[in-house]
């Protein structure tokens, strides 16, 4: 099996040893908590650095070390469960069949309507593989009516093209649908743009849709999902990345939407005049990095604190129970969900505070869901659901958003992680997109997805700054464009290496260096802990490169 792995063509050492692993993984499925010691050896060769094969004769055995491998072992199993599918780029089951169907709605709460009809799609056995960013448009043909929102969902399924029309309209009268005119205002719509590689005339149903190359809110999602494809038996006509391309610009230009709760307007995040939203922090451990214990117990006496923070601007407040800082000793779940659950629930018991988001930060699921029930409206993940198997198919039912950070290894064991062969952006790039991979896996919207490059998580002081540096590109980098950032940069220990500040709480000069190129790169949220300066940093930031 090793040497038909090495006898292929790989870029890259690391190439060979992440297929190593997970096709060891697939041969000792059923025996997860026995690895055979080459295994061991080779889980952990793909979170440190080798100059080749034959370094894994230095690996040291001590039971130290030992601890460290099996951490990384049921770290790298989490993961690969998760992915398994895309990862090994697994075909549809027999008989199933690859469809793209458009989505959309102007009537009523429109996100809630269409991620209803793609419940009401999973509930009838059509299986929803991935989802496009959401688009708010205006309305064509009959131009008298709301803005729609729009987007393309893949699904898998075993219907013939009639039978599945036949049970989409079935869900659109469901949901409310009652057609009184032609291309007129309706809570939902849903048409089938392509069925595999086929083509279809059929008295009410024509594939691919005929109307396709000329409606931007149809190839603007499409494009999320499949951009360099072609319609059917049309190999040498554009690619659907091309006919968008070719289309008139809108003013502005169309920009994906990202719920965030009912009381607040979504995110757009390629919206050229949009604001930078503040996330202020509110650790209540008694050893964060930066700000540990310095916050009220009593729930009631932070109430004059979260008042400045809204009037300082801020519309996100991320709330920890548990230190993510490097070497932090871990606390129970238990204990992380007594730390943060009365804090929430007082904070939603106060009307004052219902335009404020609240996250959750922690990379445990059942802290997460604990949250979310009291009122949280937000789950901030470190570890991108690497650290809990069930973080991400938890969210998923939940139907919350979601922060995905880009991490290595745990809080622990971060700082040994900081090799990346192809280059900081191509590194991180690559490992959020299986990260966004194994949440659409998992049931996640993309539209319920934001991002975060993890400044000062398993990256050295060099690769925290050309990450800011090259920010812009890491947005738009393949496979995750659209999807709205949070940078969080604030008060790191980089900061206080460049400036000689060793004191964190006074890295307020160069945490603002960090907001600005953060802001000028195309950041949508900075999460920061000196809100009164940042939030003159922000509006500054914004009127030089969001006018």
């Amino acid at each position: 099996m090793i040497q038909s792995v090495l006898s292929g063509k790989y870029a890259e050492v690391d190439d060979i040893i992440h297929r190593l692993a997970l096709t060891a993984f697939l041969l000792h499925d059923s025996e997860p908590q026995n690895p055979p010691l080459d295994l061991v050896i080779v889980t952990l060769e793909t979170h440190r650095e080798y100059k080749s094969l034959e370094d894994r004769e230095s690996i040291d055995t001590t039971p130290t070390t030992l601890q460290q491998i099996n951490a990384s072992l049921h770290m790298l199993r989490t993961s690969y469960e998760q992915v398994k599918g895309f990862a090994f780029n697994e075909a549809p089951l027999p008989n199933n069949h690859v469809v793209h169907v458009a989505l959309g709605s102007n009537v009523g709460d429109r996100m809630d309507m269409i991620e209803r009809a793609c419940k009401s799609m999973e509930a009838q056995n059509l299986k929803v593989v991935r989802t496009s960013s959401l688009y708010e448009t205006t309305p064509m043909y009959m131009e008298d009516q709301a803005p729609f929102i729009n987007g393309v969902c893949q699904i898998e399924t075993s219907l013939d093209p009639s039978k599945l029309l036949e049970q989409l309209k079935f869900i659109e009268k469901d949901l409310g649908r009652q057609k009184t005119v032609e291309n007129g205002p309706r809570p939902i719509d849903l048409d089938i743009l392509l069925y595999d590689d086929e083509k279809v005339n059929l008295e009410d149903l024509t594939i691919p849709h005929p109307r396709i190359s000329e409606r931007e809110f149809v190839l603007k999602p499409l494009c999320d999902l499949i951009p360099n494809s072609r319609p059917p038996s049309a190999r040498l006509i554009p690619t659907f990345r091309d006919r968008l391309e070719a289309l008139p610009k809108p003013h502005p230009p169309l920009s994906p939407l990202i719920p965030l709760s009912s009381s607040v307007d979504p995110l757009r995040s390629e919206s050229p005049s949009r604001r930078t939203q503040l996330m202020a922090v509110l650790n209540l451990t008694p050893d964060s990095f930066s700000d540990g214990g310095l916050y009220p117990t009593e729930v009631s006496a932070l109430i004059p604190y979260l008042e400045s923070l809204v009037s300082a601007g801020v519309t996100f407040l991320d709330i920890g129970g548990q230190s993510s800082r490097p070497n932090a000793p871990d606390v129970s779940p238990e204990e992380e969900i007594a730390r943060v659950l009365p804090t929430i629930k007082h904070i939603r018991s106060q009307s004052s505070f219902d335009k404020l988001v609240l996250s959750i930060d922690t990379y445990r699921a059942s802290v997460a869901a604990a949250a979310i029930e009291a009122g949280a409206n937000v789950v901030n993940d470190v570890s991108a659901g690497t650290l809990d198997a069930e973080m991400l198919p938890l969210v998923a039912k939940l139907g919350c958003t979601v922060v995905l950070m880009h991490m290595r290894g745990t809080p622990s064991t971060m700082n040994r992680m900081t090799s990346y062969p192809t280059g900081i952006v191509e590194g991180v790039g690559q490992e959020l997109v299986q990260r966004v991979a194994a949440a659409e896996a998992a049931g996640i919207r993309r539209w319920r997805m934001i991002l975060d490059p993890g400044i000062g998580f398993a990256k050295n002081q060099a690769q925290n700054l050309e990450l800011l540096r090259r920010f812009g590109e890491l947005r738009a980098y393949e496979g995750l464009k659209g999807i709205p950032w949070v940078v969080g940069a604030s008060r790191k220990g980089f900061i206080g290496k460049i400036t000689g500040v060793s004191e964190p709480s006074e890295r307020v000069m160069g945490t603002a260096a960090t907001v600005s190129t953060a802001i000028q790169g195309g950041a949508d949220i900075v999460r920061v802990h000196d809100v009164n300066e940042m939030a003159q940093v922000t509006k500054m930031a914004d009127a030089i490169w969001r006018a």
